[in-house]
């Protein structure tokens, strides 16, 4: 610490030493400067000196309000060992992640953002060609730019990221004025008043797709007095490798560069204390830092002014002095998560406060960083496309330049030229194509210039080559996910089932990514809910442009009625699986519109394809009537199908009854027909007997008289014929009758 030696730890004495002598404070200026003294003359005979010290405040910590500063109560000495053992800590926690930062440093050379130049030739220009390629392979940037744009489009939509659901994880129903209020009011807040969120969370997404994990810091900035959600760089958060998440790391260190007019602010406002601090100096760039500066080719300034701070922020679980935990009123040691940030360069404690809720009887840290993670490692860090693609990358990067270098070569060989030519001044020819250079041959036998100079066997890079490399690129295609497949008019032959599987199993691992980060937003919009409760009028403050409809008891009571959770859905990590869902729905819902509400569904699907306003496309509703009550309408639709069987039974009576009259008709008449042919046959009988009488007892008379006898019997048999044949053209014409009647009675179907 700049202006401060402490040779021991300055403690007040116990109260059982009262009776020793007090340590006598010695003013280096006469007095007329607090902020400049020397202690001396310790009970124990220790010395400490101090030529920077702030005044301390007289307040006790335990009666500091439970938010306040406590570094502003405790003596400068006691903070100066606490930041030394602080940083002793954060420094082994360095040690320990040292060849993940290394490893991070070199992956990011292999994600070809950086324009290479072609490196010198060892051998000179004798080819005209004096240099080889450096180019490198682009499998592993196109990966995190495909992972980037994707992730983008889920978790950051047009509409907003955040959508509110009820505490069963329903989304809100029609018509919750609140709900829609607060659902509107949040996404505002996160695309306008914190314009930084959407540009900073995609700067981090293509970080997580690089290096595996992604981070977010989720505090209350004193200086825009508002929650803020940074995206914060892997290698700037440190944790210990052998932690297994954020909760349970011993310790979590973020480090950051602040402005020294940002430095001078933050005192103002009280957030840090009001100290002396030297002049910053450059801080050591890391591998990583190095590799950033080189391909953004922006360096840091070294003019003393423009030098920032590093601000080590520690979240740690610390015994503090005068803050001890206790049961029963005695100290049980327990360490208590605290917050303390420390400017590295002066090694000075700048804030400590309480880590941990007010009305928390458990003492919990409180969580401010948020994990965004790609594929879950073996550390605390996780595996990006640096680690999965990397080597990939890198054999594809080496089989590039070599065919590149060997097509260069093969045109334009380079060769060896005889020594001790005194008229030839060089031995860098460079021949252009159609041109000629000369070259003394006076050492060539009978001037044979083949004799003087040799080329060198180059030869083109052959087609194994190129096979090998096609396939070490389809390989880490595969590896890092981004395979292209023939879904489109390259394969118009292959089934809707067979795109459908080959789409799902091509994005298999993007949709394991698309939920871890699902789960991370999450978490993130409920530290953000929870700042506005503590801070309820920065969730209006800034919102001059809209209508104030908000009050610090309405939106605690919105916040806790709701959960805000990411608009995306977590089983759904593209467009093209959720346009084929809409079309399954519409599909279902033609076959069974019954049973779906065909606007609902609409609507749906036109917001699946991505139109905002659905409404405008629609037909509006008409003035209908009120849908009929289910247990009236179940009535009716039985008493209409009892009507119609009662119906049914009445005709089919009657029509058996028809029938059986024309039964009854037709056989009376049959009966009668058969009387009546009864009769002419006795009446047959009877005239023959009479005329059997009569030849008896006339005797035989004449001829003449028989003869008239049996033309009289003729006639009445043909009259007796046609009577019956009347009968039954009558009964026949009366079947056809009942028949037309029964058929016309009948209802139509």
């Amino acid at each position: 610490m700049a202006g401060l030696i402490s040779l021991a730890p300055y403690r007040e004495p116990a109260p059982e030493q009262d009776a020793e002598p007090e340590a006598e404070t010695i003013k280096l200026d006469g007095g007329s400067n607090p902020a400049s003294s020397v202690v001396v003359d310790l009970p124990d005979g220790r010395v400490s000196v101090n030529l920077n010290a702030a005044p301390q405040d007289p307040t006790p910590i335990h009666d500091a309000k439970f938010n306040a500063n406590l570094a502003e109560h405790l003596d400068d000495s006691y903070l100066g060992t606490l930041a030394d053992e602080l940083l002793r800590g954060i420094e082994e926690d360095e040690r320990s992640r040292k060849d993940w930062l290394d490893e991070r440093a070199e992956g990011i050379k292999l994600l070809a953002l950086k324009i290479e130049k072609p490196s010198s030739s060892q051998a000179g220009a004798s080819a005209g060609v004096d240099n080889t390629s450096r180019s490198r392979n682009t499998l592993l940037l196109e990966a995190c730019l495909r992972f980037q744009a994707t992730a983008s489009g889920e978790l950051l939509p047009t509409g907003g990221p955040v959508k509110v659901e009820d505490k069963l994880s329903r989304d809100t129903i029609e018509g919750d004025e609140l709900a829609d209020l607060l659902e509107d009011d949040f996404n505002y807040y996160l695309t306008r008043t914190a314009s930084e969120y959407v540009p900073d969370t995609e700067r981090m997404l293509l970080w997580v797709a690089a290096g595996g994990s992604g981070f977010k810091k989720v505090y209350r900035c004193p200086i825009r007095r508002r929650p803020v959600s940074e995206s914060v760089d892997a290698a700037d958060l440190c944790v210990s490798n052998a932690a297994t998440d954020l909760a349970n790391a011993d310790r979590v260190t973020f480090t950051s560069r602040m402005r020294q007019t940002t430095m001078k602010r933050m005192q103002h406002l009280k957030a840090y204390r009001k100290v002396e601090l030297s002049t910053p100096t450059a801080k050591i760039p890391t591998s990583v830092d190095e590799e950033k500066e080189e391909i953004t080719g922006v360096r840091v300034s070294n003019r003393p002014e423009d030098i920032p701070y590093t601000i080590r922020e520690c979240y740690c679980q610390i015994t503090l002095e005068g803050d001890e935990h206790k049961e029963s009123g005695e100290i049980t040691g327990l360490p208590r998560p605290y917050k303390v940030t420390i400017e590295e360069t002066s090694r000075t404690i700048l804030e400590i406060r309480r880590n941990w809720r007010k009305d928390d009887e458990m003492e919990r840290p409180r969580e401010v960083f948020v994990k965004y993670p790609f594929v879950p490692g073996f550390g605390f860090y996780d595996i990006g496309l640096i680690q999965i693609a990397g080597n990939p990358t890198t054999a594809a990067t080496a089989l590039l330049r070599i065919m590149i270098d060997g097509g260069i070569f093969g045109n334009f060989p380079g060769g060896l030229v005889a020594k001790g030519s005194d008229k030839q001044n060089t031995t860098d020819i460079s021949v252009p194509p159609g041109g000629f250079a000369p070259i003394d041959v006076s050492m060539a036998q009978d001037g044979d210039i083949r004799k003087v100079v040799m080329a060198l066997p180059y030869k083109e890079p052959g087609p194994g080559i190129a096979a090998l490399y096609q396939q070490v690129v389809e390989a880490g295609s595969r590896l890092a996910g981004i395979p292209d497949m023939a879904v489109g008019e390259g394969r118009q032959d292959a089934p809707v089932g067979t795109t459908i599987a080959l789409i799902e199993q091509a994005i298999k691992v993007t949709d394991a990514v698309h939920k871890r980060l699902h789960t991370a937003q999450s978490k993130e919009f409920e530290l953000i809910r929870d700042l506005f409760r503590e801070y309820p009028e920065d969730f209006w403050r800034f919102n001059q442009d809209r209508d104030s409809n908000w009050d610090k008891e309405k939106l605690t009571k919105a916040l806790n009625d709701y959960n805000l959770v990411p608009r995306a859905d977590p089983n759904t990590s593209s467009n093209v699986q959720r346009i084929l869902r809409a079309q399954a729905l519409y599909q279902m819902t033609k076959a069974n519109p019954e049973l779906f509400q065909i606007s609902v569904v609409l609507d749906y699907i036109l917001r699946t394809l991505g139109i905002t306003n659905p409404d405008g496309f629609t037909q509006p509703p008409q003035n209908q009537a009120p849908p009929p009550d289910p247990k009236a309408e179940a009535a009716l639709t039985s008493a209409q199908a009892a009507d119609k069987k009662a119906t049914a039974s009445l005709i089919d009576a009657n029509t058996k009854a028809k029938s059986a009259t024309a039964d009854i008709a037709a056989k009376a008449q049959e009966s009668n027909n058969d009387l009546k042919i009864q009769q002419m046959e006795s009446a047959d009988v009877r005239f023959k007997a009479q005329a059997d009488a009569a030849k008896e007892n006339a005797g035989r008379k004449g001829d003449a008289a028989l003869q008239a006898m049996k033309i009289d019997a003729e006639n009445q048999r043909h009259a007796t014929g046609l009577v019956s044949d009347h009968a039954l053209q009558a009964k026949d014409h009366a079947n056809q009758q009942a028949l037309a009647e029964q058929q016309a009675k009948e209802p139509v179907e």
